[in-house]
């Protein structure tokens, strides 16, 4: 190889190198510069209560379960689902559905459900191997076999019978939508409806009038009669914090007039629920900065 050609290739070498470091700068500069308009975070939830999967939500400990055992249910705003799915395992609902505004998030979110469903089948198989091995332990093999026999006898009977407990892809299901500026048939109606930790977004992204949209929304899909509302606000200060995350957002949060302690007035004198519960005192656990009110408006 000729000296000049070898300088050549070294050159072209060099550049190389240079414009894959130039590369993976502007995608370092890219990531840092990520915005989330909506609050549609990723893993919003590692954030709140850590990545174990198998962590509960500290807000399940004050939901009652009368709100949606056996219940239709509505998730607003339900980011990457384990909220959703969380509620659907511990209350048995009927059914619930988690909307966001992002398809990354219901991506998520069905990625979750899919892992939460191969837990339960792990735990189910764990279980059952445990009973026949205390069986088989205390019995002998003879007696284990026909316990063995008697379990699955009493599976299929369960599995017959109307009150089984269903798989969480029958109770569970998510979609892509923007919940305010979206139209919903007037027949489907729900037992309980949840907003935790969305208002603030609906109402910097849609003013307050996105904001009493919401609400207006909310009272038509519910049920006329016992119907449940559990709103989560954020409180002003998180407002202050996301003023100039668009343009958008820093136009309409100099035009707010409605502050988050206006909601319950709202909801009760204006849109028409009779009474609200404040839940909020029984919460703990949460991380600093998601302790956050907690109300429960009954249609």
């Amino acid at each position: 190889m000729e000296k000049g050609e070898g300088e050549e290739i070294a050159a072209a070498a060099a550049a190389a190198a240079e414009e894959g470091m130039k590369q993976q700068c502007q995608q370092r500069k890219k990531k840092r510069k990520e915005v989330f308009p909506f609050g549609n975070y990723r893993n919003y939830y590692g954030y709140r209560i850590g990545q174990d999967l198998e962590e509960e939500d500290p807000r399940l400990k004050v939901l009652k379960k009368e709100w949606f055992e056996g219940k239709d249910c509505l998730d607003i705003g339900c980011n990457s689902g384990i909220i959703t799915i969380q509620i659907a395992k511990k209350f048995q609902c009927r059914s619930i559905i988690g909307i966001d505004i992002d398809s990354n998030r219901i991506e998520d979110s069905y990625w979750h459900l899919k892992k939460f469903v191969k837990m339960e089948s792990a735990q189910k198989t764990h279980a059952k191997a445990s009973k026949l091995a205390i069986a088989e332990s205390a019995n002998g093999p003879e007696q284990s076999d026909t316990a063995a026999s008697n379990e699955e006898t009493k599976e299929i009977s369960r599995d017959c019978s109307p009150s089984m407990k269903r798989d969480l892809y029958d109770i569970v299901s998510f979609r892509q939508e923007n919940f305010v500026q979206s139209r919903h048939p007037r027949e489907k109606q729900y037992d309980t409806i949840l907003c935790l930790s969305v208002t603030k977004w609906v109402h910097l992204n849609w003013g307050d009038d996105g904001l009493i949209t919401l609400f207006s929304k909310i009272w038509g899909l519910l049920l006329p009669q016992g119907g449940i509302f559990v709103l989560e606000p954020q409180p002003w200060k998180s407002y202050q914090n996301n003023r100039n995350v668009s343009e958008t957002i820093a136009m309409n949060y100099k035009n707010i007039i409605i502050h988050p302690e206006c909601f319950r007035e709202i909801l009760l004198d204006k849109i028409g629920f009779r009474k609200v519960e404040d839940i909020t005192s029984s919460l703990s656990g949460s991380k600093t900065g998601f302790n956050r009110q907690i109300l429960v408006f009954h249609k």
